[in-house]
């Protein structure tokens, strides 16, 4: 199939812990407890806090600890009620079951646009109350969960308090307001809900794609104020802000932590809650040349494959021929009859290794895909998706096993291993697209077991000669020096390998 060109080297940044398991997991419980009392500080009036803004790294378990405080906060007297927000009508159908679990069905109400209706999951339905229309929304209800867009409907603070009445402790239907994937959401979404409850917690990751790509500032007022930012990026530093971070990550293989560290720099800390060898990647009987490939996938250790000998691409990012080098390697690796290999934490004492491990298949009822491929452009993703269907075919797979998508529609998703094509394949410059850091820290972090990043030759040549640009002009969240510094330190938590394909056109 090809020729390897040697072994691959090993990353120049490299990250050793010896903090795994429950001492990791319990950093993060430590600030989720701190987080609520503060709440419950909060709605009591013994702080002057207005605002939580509680900051994740991707897979840190952020869920959690909203869940936690969305819990705790309405068995507080001086709460009557909380709303809930995202961006997504996905986030929102996530968390509503889970909220529905721990709270009862009629204490939570998912309150959807009727469009939407025939796309909530069976699962909603049965956890939650579900209504289209305020007056619908039962007054048992302590928890009502929203998109962003439908609670800041016009008019919609109106009817929801003429139906509900006010919260606790002010004129606003609710007491306390919780957005999810808080660094999501726009400056003039958020605008136009902040009065529902004088109280607001942000949960989410720093490190996710803004909003919308910043290029000039529209504002034609204060310079200083951009309506597509993310709301929370208005609150770093405010003496009224709450602000701390998770400091452990419950996603990646402990092979990933460098990668990770590299894409939160500032923090203080950031531990990883797998322990080496908690994740592995069972090759079955695969014997060809492409197994040294697979095999350093199945290190946990961030990959970088650049592919030479191909057919001239359509474009930069529409690369059709790197798109069927990646299904030649999903073909062997998945005739080869592979598994995924995790080991499994006790649920009682949070991080604490059971013995356990849990084995993954194609065919299995595994919720996350064994296998996604990932690519910027909705062209190149066509591309990928004809290549899914025909492995899907070949290989009797499901949607469970292997699927194709968008970076930015992967946001918040969770694979086995990520085979992502390079934001800068084949670029000649950096613009804002290509080297948006949200962009590349999605496709990175989305993996559990593996990640093999693709590109054609250059990258380096790209980084060390392009002009430099500014990197953080509107203050989106997360640490962005200039592009070109910031995909230099990313790739250097990667081992790289070459590979020359042409012979196989011969």
């Amino acid at each position: 199939m090809m020729d390897q060109e040697g072994p691959f080297t090993p990353p120049t940044y490299v990250a050793h812990s010896e903090v795994h398991h429950a001492a990791a997991a319990r950093q993060n419980d430590e600030v989720a407890a701190a987080a609520s009392t503060e709440l419950k500080a909060m709605l009591s009036g013994t702080s002057p806090m207005e605002r939580i803004l509680l900051k994740a790294a991707a897979g840190a378990g952020k869920s959690y600890a909203l869940k936690r405080m969305v819990a705790e906060a309405v068995t507080h007297p001086n709460c009557a009620r909380v709303a809930v927000v995202a961006f997504q009508n996905k986030q929102i159908r996530d968390l509503a079951p889970a909220l529905g679990e721990a709270l009862g069905r009629d204490a939570v109400c998912l309150f959807a646009a009727q469009a939407t209706w025939g796309d909530i999951p069976d699962e909603v339905f049965e956890k939650v109350e579900v209504a289209t229309t305020a007056t619908a929304i039962p007054q048992s209800a302590v928890v009502v969960i929203a998109t962003v867009s439908k609670l800041g409907a016009m008019g919609e603070l109106r009817r929801l308090t003429d139906h509900l009445g006010s919260g606790h402790s002010s004129g606003s239907p609710f007491d306390a307001l919780f957005v999810d994937e808080a660094w999501q959401v726009a400056h003039h979404l958020f605008d136009k809900i902040t009065k529902v409850a004088p109280k607001w917690v942000g949960v989410g990751d720093v490190g996710q794609l803004p909003p919308l790509e910043a290029g000039q500032n529209p504002w034609r007022g204060d310079p200083g104020y951009n309506p597509y930012r993310a709301w929370p990026t208005d609150y770093d530093g405010d003496a009224r802000t709450w602000t701390r971070e998770l400091p452990a990550v419950w996603r990646p293989a402990a092979g990933h932590l460098a990668l990770w560290r590299a894409f939160y720099p500032e923090w203080e800390s950031l531990e990883c809650v797998a322990g080496p060898g908690d994740r592995a990647v069972d090759l079955g009987t695969m014997s060809g040349p492409e197994t040294v490939i697979w095999q350093q996938v199945g290190t946990g250790v961030p990959t970088l494959l650049e592919v030479d000998g191909l057919p001239e691409p359509e474009a930069a990012d529409v690369d059709l021929p790197l798109t069927d080098f990646v299904e030649e390697l999903l073909d062997s690796f998945f005739a080869a009859g592979p598994s995924l290999i995790r080991a499994e934490y006790d649920t009682d004492d949070s991080g604490r290794s059971t013995g356990i491990t849990t084995t993954l298949r194609s065919g299995g009822p595994h919720q996350d895909p064994l296998v996604t491929i990932l690519a910027t452009r909705n062209q190149s993703v066509d591309d990928a998706e004809q290549a899914v269907e025909r492995l899907r075919k070949r290989h009797d797979l499901t949607d469970r096993d292997l699927v194709a998508s968008t970076v930015d529609s992967w946001q918040g998703r969770t694979n086995g291993i990520t085979i992502a094509v390079h934001p800068l394949n084949g670029a000649d410059e950096l613009d804002s697209f290509n080297s948006a850091f949200g962009r590349l820290a999605v496709a990175c972090t989305r993996a559990t077991h593996g990640l093999l990043m693709v590109t054609r030759p250059g990258l380096d040549t790209l980084l060390g000669e392009a002009p430099a640009r500014p990197g953080t002009p509107f203050g989106e969240p997360g640490n962005r020096q200039l592009p070109r510094q910031t995909h230099q330190r990313i790739l250097a938590t990667f081992a790289r390998g070459q590979i020359d394909v042409s012979d196989d056109d011969e």
